[in-house]
């Protein structure tokens, strides 16, 4: 039987590969993960909305009906207490330009300069969307709270992972394995939020749902 197909929008090559490892480490083997790269290509709209579940749910909503796939999207960045919540859903072009990674890091570092130690709280933020053709969706979020240091650690992740120290540990995000921080990242959080939703999904059109857990 053909493998059921799941449409993960993104080009982030680092992205896909964490949104991968999720799925099949909670349990979604009997499913065909695709990227953007892997369908033809259509004309994307912005991300222009003021929230993470906005921008997920655009996101999903415009490849599910160029594709014709089961879609899942994310939306996810960095929340800074010093700073009021921001970037937020700006993160990934906070310095000006989308996806310059090394140059947010050092605009925030700079913004945070003068912060003290106890003061540099922050979250990461994900928001996860699944959006199906016939027009069903959901979305979820996911949390995951910790302080910033004031250099860069590590080379795993991307973003802002070697600034941020997850709560109740010493490492950066950057210097986890890559399955310990599936297991508590926010995006890890969202997606197995998601699952209910995609398992509903994969069974009402009728496509192999094997390997994927039971409902509760």
């Amino acid at each position: 039987m053909t493998p059921a197909q799941v449409l993960l929008a993104t080009r982030n090559d680092k992205k896909l590969l964490e949104l991968r490892r999720i799925l099949v480490s909670s349990g979604v083997s009997g499913v065909q993960v695709l990227g953007l790269d892997d369908v033809s290509p259509f004309p994307q709209i912005p991300e222009t909305s003021a929230t993470f579940e906005g921008n997920a749910l655009a996101k999903a909503r415009d490849a599910a009906a160029a594709t014709g796939l089961a879609t899942v999207a994310d939306d996810s960045g960095l929340e800074v207490d010093a700073l009021n919540g921001m970037p937020g859903v700006l993160s990934a072009r906070w310095a000006g330009r989308h996806g310059d990674d090394a140059a947010n890091l050092r605009l925030l570092l700079d913004q945070l300069a003068d912060v003290p130690d106890d003061r540099r709280g922050a979250a990461f933020v994900c928001a996860a969307a699944l959006v199906v053709p016939s027009g069903t969706q959901a979305v979820v979020r996911g949390h995951w709270r910790g302080m910033l240091t004031r250099t860069a650690r590590g080379s795993n992740g991307f973003g802002y992972d070697p600034i941020f120290v997850p709560d109740g540990d010493w490492r950066t995000s950057a210097e986890l394995d890559p399955t310990e921080k599936d297991a508590v990242s926010h995006r890890g959080r969202a997606l197995r939020a998601l699952l209910p939703a995609l398992r509903e999904c994969l069974s009402s059109q009728l496509l192999p749902t094997e390997g994927l857990p039971p409902q509760p």
